[in-house]
């Protein structure tokens, strides 16, 4: 029951993007999706991680008015804002530059206490061939262990940082990308079970990434890699895994509960930008 009365389900038009992660969702305008509707794209997000949106026309400030829509925002710490609205990161290479933004497997904003539950990302300008995007399904990782492996890492928790990437003499403050960021003063840190349920489907997710966690908690760094690249294999294995292909009007809405993802840098001489609203999200638990 939604307030007082039953809401009735939405049937999207979709189709798989690949056999364990990802959804292509088709004649829906996100401008004006809202109520059932949204509730409908909310679910498939959830189950499916990651949903792709083509031939979207969505101007600023109906991007921001559907993540309202969807419910809170956060403002990313670090990435460069767009002038006019501050809600939107822009995520962008130039055509001389060599560094992208995310391109190694992660999950965003695992380091906050409470971490994003998503982003809602918009196409604006692309390069004439890659910059895909590739997204790992974190509960068909979970689902892939083997008993010994999941029953070693119940209950564990995990610690999660993003200091050693954004701070600054960080691993982005050495590339040609470095001068662009913000946050390099900020302090982050966060400790999160290494398997979650997600709060909406329940659905058991492996909650653990290679760029911000560090260490299993109570154990040192060398202590915690072999069980932590053990988990991280499992995750890369690519029968979890769904490519996106940016195409101009392409928006899509990840789950970072659900979802790894990885930003191709293949398309070196050209540029691509990308616009990014970050949602706001829930503690996670076992």
């Amino acid at each position: 029951l939604i307030k007082g009365r039953e809401r009735m389900a939405v049937d999207l038009k979709s189709e798989p993007l690949a056999p364990q992660c990802g959804v292509t969702i088709h004649d829906i305008r996100l401008a004006e999706a809202e109520g059932e509707t949204l509730d409908a794209i909310r679910r498939a997000v959830f189950e499916h991680g990651v949903a792709v949106f083509r031939d979207q026309a969505l101007s600023p400030e109906e991007h921001i008015e559907l993540a309202k829509r969807w419910g809170g925002i956060d403002i990313n710490n670090y990435f460069p804002l767009t002038d006019a609205h501050p809600e939107i990161a822009v995520v962008r290479k130039a055509a001389g530059q060599e560094t992208n933004i995310g391109g190694a497997w992660h999950t965003d904003h695992s380091y906050d206490q409470v971490p994003a539950m998503g982003s809602i990302l918009v196409a604006r300008t692309l390069p004439p061939k890659g910059g895909d995007t590739l997204f790992a399904h974190m509960g068909a990782a979970y689902d892939a262990l083997d008993e010994d492996t999941k029953r070693e890492i119940e209950g564990l928790e995990a610690f999660h940082t993003a200091d050693h990437v954004y701070k600054e003499g960080g691993i982005y403050a050495q590339t040609d990308i470095g001068g662009e960021l913000r946050g390099q003063d900020l302090t982050t840190g966060a400790t999160h079970p290494v398997v979650v349920r997600h709060p909406s489907t329940g659905r058991k997710l492996l909650y653990v990434n290679p760029s911000f966690t560090v260490t299993i908690a109570g154990r040192s760094r060398a202590d915690s890699l072999p069980l932590l690249e053990k988990l991280f294999a499992e995750a890369r294995n690519p029968q979890h895994h769904a490519r996106v292909v940016w195409e101009p009007g392409t928006v899509t809405i990840w789950d970072n509960r659900t979802t790894w993802h990885n930003a191709l840098n293949d398309y070196h001489g050209h540029a691509r930008e990308m616009h990014r609203i970050t949602l706001t999200g829930e503690k996670l638990a076992a």
